[in-house]
């Protein structure tokens, strides 16, 4: 309770509101299914936040889109709160095209925050790599679990 109020008053102190889990659902697309839980969020955004030490993500829809393309694994992070919808409406498509496992979260910024950017960011590919092997695994067997849309 303490934490979350000085979250808060930094957020404040920032002039950016910090939003909860529950408050970033109201902005969803249509489209962002499956989304990822209030854990495996926190999991995934520290998947990120080790791969980006590593240099091991991809940022952006046409870095994604290119290297998906080229057939790279990993596991693709979508956000959920981007408008219009059709900036990324392919992404999951092409993931399922080729066994990718693919996810949304509720936030662009939060997204973006995870990668080290001060910019938001509408999707990232996590690549695998042995320095973060074991929290790589356990977010892509959540991910892989997710029921897919239909």
């Amino acid at each position: 309770m303490a934490r979350e109020k000085q979250l808060e008053a930094a957020a404040e102190a920032e002039g950016t509101p910090e939003r909860s889990y529950r408050e970033q659902l109201d902005y969803l697309n249509p489209i962002a299914q499956p989304l990822a839980s209030r854990k495996l969020t926190r999991k995934l955004y520290k998947c990120i936040r080790k791969a980006a030490k590593h240099k091991q993500i991809r940022r952006g829809v046409k870095e994604v889109q290119k290297f998906i393309n080229k057939g790279e694994k990993g596991i693709t992070v979508l956000a959920g709160d981007t408008l219009p919808i059709d900036v990324y409406c392919h992404i999951p498509i092409m993931c399922e095209d080729r066994s990718l496992p693919y996810a949304y979260v509720p936030s662009k910024s939060d997204l973006g925050a995870a990668a080290g950017s001060k910019r938001p960011t509408c999707v990232i590919m996590i690549k695998p790599h042995e320095e973060y092997q074991e929290t790589y695994d356990e977010c892509l067997e959540e991910v892989g679990a997710l029921p897919l849309p239909l």
